[in-house]
């Protein structure tokens, strides 16, 4: 068997592999930063830290316990595997000995983060004999169990769901808790950005709220991976002040990132080598040499593919595949699955895994060697989260990125500067969203009456007598009540625009079997009849998706081909509230309703994934309010300029292409996933007569994902105009502005016309 280092020495000599490497970085490893254990701290904790062989701290630890112990609210911003658990496992610990009456309560964005802490949390606490018990409190808690968590828990572990959903609207029997919560643990804070991130400042208005009720006043202790603006991200969830600690003093091993770029397959058309197979192929390249691997896919048919193509390429029924096991992991699957497969990764049973960004946060799988990325995830940020999960401390470790065909991803795999320059993404929120506030203003009523002159996100009056008008509160004795049946937590889901979740049912030979799940929007794109579903390397075809009892009946296949769908979409401008000239261009933000339906799909074929066909799908429109940034290309501002020197013939097909670059430029710099922003432009706007684009969020009432467009617009078109004039495609493809229109006449160039345009836009010339 070979080490990493000689699959990394082979790699390096390999040239057809080298030519496709923009940069090998290796990243030399970095002694520790350490303070000595807080004279102050219990002895019984610093015992149980000896029995794990820790006798001092990483500096960034001691000055998280400093800063906690004065009472000040902090967001710890270090690597992945950096100890960040202790930044807030010693403050809590220490002050929960220290004041036998105090509470804290631990938020993590998942339940398998959830269960993971606790485990971490009992070893400390039972090698030390602690007298304090944590209790996690999530869905899967037997009711006998909550009764206990809630009276006597010190430590109370669950998610912001179990929270929205279970603690705050029965806070009546959270009284002895909550009027003693001392601390509010919120980990992994990056990941509550856009509509999760707006959904969570207004959870934390009702938390606080509460905990003022009962006396209460706790100090936040928030951890998040490196992003541009961690410290105002945190502020703007728990709307206090929060000083930010960054310097990390924890050691780490070597590590060596590659940025790689599938081949070109055909120059003239600019078309690569799938991700999916230079993944598989490179990922083999460790596996069979048993070295600990995770390959992380962007959609849950790509980690289907991926691994059923390396479990196909190990398959040996002499050797039982050479007793290497890979494994998927991804949403939808059963808890039970899930852990098995964490189980198996931690006892080395499991060789691989391929997993969604599913296994990106903290859980503990056991140490990893190398990182396969099949594509750039959502953000920078991702990608370090994701390529951190192999390593263990000095030990070499590796991550390889391998570049899809989207704009995106190419314009991140040719600069490589820029890739591993300081974070340049920041994370957005906007908890006043009307949609999202209205729906927590109805749980907070009905948890505590308000009183007029009561402030949540400014005065709350308002919205009382429209809710009063809908008949869901009543007035009385100058308080507002709740006055409906429902109870309105259950009816809110904190992730999507939607608490409905599609069950999957395998019909197959009448076994009626749950094997998993799927909210709907996704659903609706991934689970229409004749829909290809893969599960656990299972091929399923969608016999029937039934909305209205939110089940979808699938049935054992066999079929040579995956789906896609397509979407097809219209949009119109609703009201307007600012605007101006910015970035050589006019803009408006405001309020838009976009239509949207899944049409049809495409039948792609396994292996070589060439399109076979195209089906039709029969599923009712959808509609949304949402936010949006218009940019009028005006004739007297040189965006409107440049883009009248284009000729007329292809001005559509010009705007279409600029429009296509733009929307894959700006996840680089919003800390978003390409879903989460849409796109419209049009050659003769209705609103005003120009030329126009329509950037708008993908979540009802806005995520500020439209407002920090307009912020980093400039360096957006920038970003647009580099990935399609560093392209090598001859007149387009998809990794700039997409394949070339069959009807689109041979002295037409329109990539060199959207070039050129985005060039005078930039006053290039």
């Amino acid at each position: 068997m070979k080490t990493l280092e000689q699959v990394l020495d082979f790699f390096e000599s390999d040239r057809r592999f080298m030519d496709n490497v923009t940069r090998w970085e290796k990243i030399p490893p970095s002694e520790g930063v350490y303070a000595p254990l807080p004279e102050t701290l219990d002895p019984a904790i610093a015992s149980a830290l000896a029995g794990k062989g820790i006798t001092k701290l990483y500096s960034h630890q001691r000055e998280s316990y400093d800063a906690v112990m004065q009472g000040q609210n902090i967001v710890v911003v270090t690597p992945t595997a950096s100890g960040k658990s202790l930044c807030y496992n010693l403050p809590v610990l220490q002050s929960l000995l220290k004041n036998p009456e105090a509470r804290a309560l631990y938020l993590f964005p998942t339940k398998a983060l959830s269960q993971d802490q606790q485990s971490e949390l009992n070893t400390i606490i039972t090698s030390g004999r602690l007298p304090l018990k944590v209790s996690t409190y999530d869905g899967d808690t037997p009711s006998s169990v909550r009764v206990s968590a809630r009276n006597t828990g010190r430590i109370v572990i669950t998610n912001p769901d179990m929270l929205h959903t279970g603690v705050l609207p029965n806070h009546p029997k959270w009284i002895k808790f909550l009027s003693h919560l001392e601390y509010i643990v919120i980990d992994e804070i990056h990941t509550y950005t856009g509509i999760f991130g707006s959904h969570m400042t207004n959870l934390m208005r009702r938390l606080k709220r509460i905990a003022q009720f009962y006396g209460a006043s706790p100090v936040f202790i928030c951890c998040s991976a490196t992003i541009h603006n961690p410290g105002e991200l945190a502020e703007g969830i728990v709307e206090q002040a929060v000083h930010r600690i960054d310097k990390n003093g924890a050691p780490s091993g070597a590590k060596q990132v590659i940025l790689y770029n599938p081949p070109l397959v055909d120059h003239i058309q600019g078309i690569r080598r799938g991700v999916v197979l230079e993944s598989r192929h490179i990922a083999l390249n460790f596996i069979k040499e048993k070295i600990k691997t995770i390959v992380f896919a962007k959609s849950r048919v790509r980690t289907e593919l991926i691994a059923s193509y390396i479990n196909a390429s190990l398959q040996n029924l002499f050797t039982d595949n050479k007793r290497i096991r890979v494994e998927a992991y991804r949403g939808g699957y059963l808890p039970s699955q899930r852990r098995a497969i964490e189980r198996g990764l931690r006892e080395g049973k499991i060789h691989g895994v391929v997993s969604t960004n599913a296994l990106e946060l903290g859980i503990d799988i056991g140490g990893l060697d190398a990182a396969v990325l099949a594509g750039f995830p959502g953000s920078i940020a991702s990608v370090w989260q994701q390529a951190g999960r192999a390593g263990r401390r000095n030990n070499l470790s590796a991550a390889v990125i391998v570049a899809s065909a989207s704009p995106t991803d190419q314009y991140l795999v040719k600069h490589p500067d820029y890739f591993f320059s300081k974070n340049p993404e920041s994370g957005w929120i906007n908890p006043d969203n009307i949609f999202v506030l209205s729906d927590h203003l109805k749980c907070a009523v009905f948890e505590l009456p308000f009183s007029e002159g009561d402030e949540f996100s400014g005065r709350v009056d308002e919205f009382m007598e429209l809710l009063e008008e809908e008949g869901v509160v009543r007035y009385a004795g100058g308080k507002w009540f709740w006055a409906d049946r429902s109870y309105p937590a259950e009816q809110i889901s904190l992730r999507s625009s939607t608490p409905e979740n599609i069950v999957i049912i395998n019909t197959t030979k009448g076994k009626n079997e749950v094997i998993g799940e799927m909210d709907l929007p996704s659903a609706k794109e991934l689970l229409f009849k004749n829909a290809v579903y893969i599960h656990q390397g299972e091929q399923y075809l969608s016999k029937q998706l039934d909305l209205e009892n939110k089940c979808c009946y699938v049935e054992e296949s066999e079929i040579n081909y995956y789906t896609d769908s397509i979407v097809k979409t219209d949009i119109k401008l609703l009201k307007v509230d600012n605007g101006g000239i910015l970035s050589g261009v006019s803009y408006i933000l405001g309020d838009v309703l976009v239509r949207s339906q899944v049409a049809k799909y495409k039948k792609l074929k396994f292996g070589s994934h060439e399109n076979i066909g195209y089906g039709e799908i029969f599923l009712p429109e959808e509609e949304m309010h949402t936010r949006s940034a218009v940019l009028y290309l005006k004739p007297e501002t040189p965006a409107g300029a440049a883009f009248a020197l284009c000729p007329e013939q292809i001005k559509e097909k010009v705007i279409a292409g600029a429009g296509t670059l733009i929307k894959n430029s700006a996840p680089v710099f919003l800390l978003c996933d390409i879903h989460d922003i849409g796109i419209a432009e049009r050659l003769k706007d209705p609103h005003s007569g120009d030329p126009s684009f329509y950037l708008y969020d993908s979540a009802p009432g806005g995520s500020g994902l439209s407002e920090g467009f307009v912020n980093r617009l400039d360096e957006i078109i920038q970003a647009a105009f580099d990935i399609v004039s560093s392209c090598p495609c001859e007149r387009g493809c998809p990794s700039c502005i997409g394949a070339e229109d069959a009807g689109t006449a041979e002295e037409e160039n329109v990539k060199e016309e959207v070039a050129a345009f985005l060039k005078r836009w930039l006053r290039k010339e």
